[in-house]
């Protein structure tokens, strides 16, 4: 059975789901690296670019990888690996579940439908707000529109619609 769609997910309802101790067989997170780039002098760049989330929304740990990646790869291969900062700020905390059901012919009397339908473990999200960043860049201000294209990139693997935000150097970009 082939996974669902992202859809199905996208959508908070509910209460998180997110004690990890108490359930069994949860998948391993795949988000590889939050901090990516010249991490020894991430405070030293100039300007600061933010993904700002403009819905509620829950965002599994496969999209938000996949953004990563192409922000990250796009950055690396413009600017070069010591040019720029990359911070993924949201972390997927809650585990979403699925009652698995049995398809074609004779599933009837293979499993219960509803009955005991609190489902197992499939992967997890991270539970985002309006307003809230989910990545950050940092970068010098003759890279700025390298690093606004790489986040252009980033949004459109997410299930959310997202903008741009300058948080530092408004001043240095024209």
């Amino acid at each position: 059975m082939g996974e669902k769609l992202g859809k199905m997910y996208r959508r908070p309802k509910k209460q998180a789901y997110t004690r990890k101790e108490y359930m069994q067989g949860v998948p391993g997170n795949k988000i590889v690296s939050f901090d990516m780039g010249n991490k020894e002098e991430k405070n030293d760049f100039k300007v600061e670019v933010s993904l700002v989330s403009e819905e509620e929304c829950q965002i599994t740990h496969n999209s938000l990888e996949s953004a990563r990646i192409a922000c990250n790869s796009y950055l690396n291969n413009e600017l070069g690996n010591k040019n720029y900062f990359l911070k993924l700020r949201v972390y997927p905390h809650h585990v979403l579940r699925e009652n698995k059901m049995a398809t074609g012919a004779g599933a009837d009397r293979v499993q219960d439908g509803m009955r005991l339908a609190f489902g197992n473990p499939i992967g997890t999200a991270a539970r985002v707000n309006r307003g809230q960043k989910l990545f950050t860049a940092n970068v010098d201000e003759e890279n700025y529109k390298n690093a606004k294209k790489a986040l252009n990139r980033a949004v459109q693997k997410l299930p959310t619609p997202g903008r741009i935000v300058v948080d530092k150097g408004r001043d240095l970009i024209s």
